[in-house]
């Protein structure tokens, strides 16, 4: 039998009818599902590379809109929760420098990634017919499954410890469900 008990009084702390917090979901759960759709759509069409004249330019332009809507996505995050009550007794130094591991651990394979992937693989080239020369196994790759997604979602953990924020751990499951569904919807 689990004791739930912890749970409720963590999230007694949130107000999940705040209009901030009620963007900054809607922002996590946008961002995966609009990629994945303008992607599908862009390979059955090719809508977007006849529009910007190439497929490398029209997956350039995803790529810069997908950014622009992370930064959306993290300031919304962040404003959530910074408007929200702090975690009692968690302000501690050893959960602040927890947390700042765990970030530093997803930055490293959110940057790795980017790094392995280059800018049209990290951006759904393949979508648009940019295909990479061999599946790319090594690091972070040859440690886990989908490190850039896993990277993202320890940053926000990170984030959310460094805050002593319940709603940032509320957010960050968001977080960690959206690319959840889109793993499964991408595979």
């Amino acid at each position: 039998q689990v004791d739930v008990a912890a749970m409720v009084r963590l999230f007694g702390y949130v107000d999940v009818t705040d209009t901030g917090f009620i963007v900054a979901v809607l922002s996590i759960a946008f961002n995966p599902l609009f990629w994945n759709v303008v992607a599908r759509w862009e390979h059955k069409t090719r809508a977007l590379s006849q529009v910007f004249g190439s497929p490398r330019a029209a997956c350039y332009c995803l790529g810069a809109v997908i950014l622009v809507l992370n930064c959306v996505r993290s300031h919304c995050f962040t404003e959530a929760m910074k408007s929200q009550p702090k975690l009692e007794g968690w302000d501690w130094h050893w959960i602040y420098y927890s947390g700042l591991a765990i970030s530093a651990v997803g930055t490293l394979f959110v940057i790795s990634s980017f790094l392995a992937l280059g800018f049209t693989g990290t951006f759904l080239g393949d979508y648009f017919g940019i295909l990479m020369e061999e599946k790319v196994t090594s690091f972070p790759f040859s440690v886990l499954d989908n490190p850039m997604y896993w990277g993202s979602t320890a940053i926000y953990l990170g984030w959310s410890l460094m805050h002593a924020s319940p709603a940032g751990l509320l957010l960050t499951a968001v977080v960690a469900i959206s690319y959840t569904i889109a793993v499964l919807y991408e595979g």
